[in-house]
C-alpha cells in the first residue's frame, strides 16, 4: 500500500499573506491578482493529483489470484477515486470562484452582501459568506439534520 499522501484538497500555504496599502479599496486590482493566483495554484497542484492517480492506477493495476489481495486493491482505488471525485468537484468551485473574480463578483458575502475579509479568502479562496453568515447557515443545518 503507497505511503500516506498529504490531502490535496486543502490549500497549502505557500503563497505571501496579502499585504493591503493604506487607503486600498476592498477587492483592488492587486487583490483580485492575488486570489486569481492563490485559486490557479490551487486547481493545479489539485490536476497534478489527478494526474497521479490515473498513473498510479495504471501501474498498479494487476489481477491478483488472491480473493483478498484483490479487495484490498480494489478498496485503494475506490477511495482514490472518491478522493479524486471530490476534488473534482472543488476544480469546479475554483473555476467558479475564478469567474467570479473576472466579473468582480468576488469577495462579498452572497447572503448578507458584506465583505468576507482577506484572511478569510486566503483560508478559504472558495468562500462565498461571511463568517457570521456560514456560522448561522451551519447552526440551521445542525438543527435541520439532527
Amino acid at each position: 500500500m503507497p505511503a500516506a499522501k498529504k490531502n490535496s484538497s486543502t490549500l497549502t500555504r505557500d503563497f505571501e499573506p496579502f499585504k493591503e496599502k493604506k487607503g486600498e479599496e476592498y477587492m483592488s486590482d492587486r487583490m483580485r491578482e492575488h486570489f486569481t493566483h492563490i485559486l490557479n495554484q490551487w486547481k493545479q497542484k489539485l490536476m497534478e493529483e489527478v494526474d497521479r492517480t490515473v498513473h498510479h492506477m495504471q501501474d498498479e493495476a494487476a489481477n491478483f489470484p488472491d480473493p483478498a489481495d484483490r479487495a484490498s486493491q480494489e478498496e485503494e482505488f475506490s477511495l482514490e477515486l472518491r478522493t479524486r471525485d471530490r476534488e473534482r468537484k472543488l476544480i469546479k468551485k475554483i473555476d467558479k470562484t475564478l469567474q467570479n473574480i473576472e466579473d468582480n463578483d468576488y469577495g462579498w458575502c452572497d447572503t448578507c452582501g458584506v465583505e468576507i475579509g482577506v484572511r478569510r479568502l486566503e483560508a478559504r479562496p472558495t468562500a462565498t459568506q461571511c463568517i457570521d453568515c456560514k456560522t448561522l447557515s451551519e447552526i440551521k443545518e445542525r438543527h435541520q439534520g439532527g
